[in-house]
């Protein structure tokens, strides 16, 4: 099966640097992932997007180095299925807040006996490879996105799923529940992204997060996130255009890389 170079660099203790994809276009996703990045994400949570722009975009990115990954719209096993089929490596699925949630999650993931997956690999098996269906289990990523209080009350818990690849943290649905705003300073959710990763390096789980550009994601390296998402491609573009313009025609009212959004999920 097609080694999954996210699990590999993990493994290792390498940094990964994610991508994420909220627009409905192969053609950029097949350019971001030769970027440089390890992993691409389609965001079909909060994207621009349907399954089937997801499905183009999951094989143009199968035509690049990078790791084809996806973030779900929310915990339902049979749209998780779906798009592991479709090729996704790995799914990302917010709010998840217990043990529970963070079971069935990875039930999802897996084919039997340790999971409940269906059989039907589908793009699964031409990306993968032939011994796909055998190799899944030990390849294919399950990672719950930690963005709740009630989810860093019962990390401990969640830490002990079996199955769990890694952890992702929300900073903004955090933010919104212990700020009661997304904007900066934050010191509550900033004190509760702390206590996940000690708890989560303290059991050798790695943890990622998404970051509002790559300063902040350099930052989360060195605070010990082992993955990083270094702003969305929208942030990216309307970034760079603002730029080019303010070099042109002097800089706008309005910076949008400060905007609340480019704090993160």
């Amino acid at each position: 099966m097609r080694a999954n170079l996210v699990k590999s660099r993990l493994a290792s203790g390498e940094p990964v640097i994610n991508a994420w994809l909220s627009i409905g276009s192969s053609y950029s996703a097949e350019g971001v992932g030769h970027s440089g990045v390890h992993s691409v994400t389609v965001d079909m949570q909060h994207g621009m997007l349907g399954f089937q722009d997801a499905l183009h975009m999951l094989q143009a990115i199968s035509a690049t180095p990078a790791i084809p990954l996806v973030r779900v719209p929310s915990l339902d096993p049979a749209r998780i299925m779906h798009l592991l089929d479709a090729g996704a490596y790995g799914i990302i699925c917010p709010m998840i807040s217990t043990p529970e949630q963070a079971a069935e999650l990875v039930a999802a993931c897996r084919y039997p006996p340790t999971g409940n997956r269906s059989f039907g690999p589908s793009r699964g098996l031409l990306y993968g490879g032939k011994d796909y269906v055998a190799q899944a289990n030990e390849t294919v990523l399950a990672i719950p996105m930690i963005e709740t209080a009630e989810a860093v009350q019962r990390i401990d818990d969640i830490l002990a799923v079996d199955g769990v690849d890694m952890l992702y943290l929300g900073p903004n649905d955090l933010a919104f529940e212990m700020e009661g705003r997304v904007t900066l300073p934050r010191p509550n959710s900033e004190q509760a992204i702390a206590t996940v990763l000690e708890r989560a390096t303290g059991q050798g789980m790695p943890v990622g997060i998404f970051c509002a550009d790559a300063a902040e994601a350099r930052r989360r390296i060195d605070q010990g996130c082992a993955l990083v998402t270094p702003g969305n491609d929208f942030a990216h573009l309307t970034r760079s255009l603002s730029g080019a313009v303010g070099e042109l025609l002097g800089p706008a009212d309005e910076d949008v890389s400060k905007s609340d959004t480019a704090h993160g999920y």
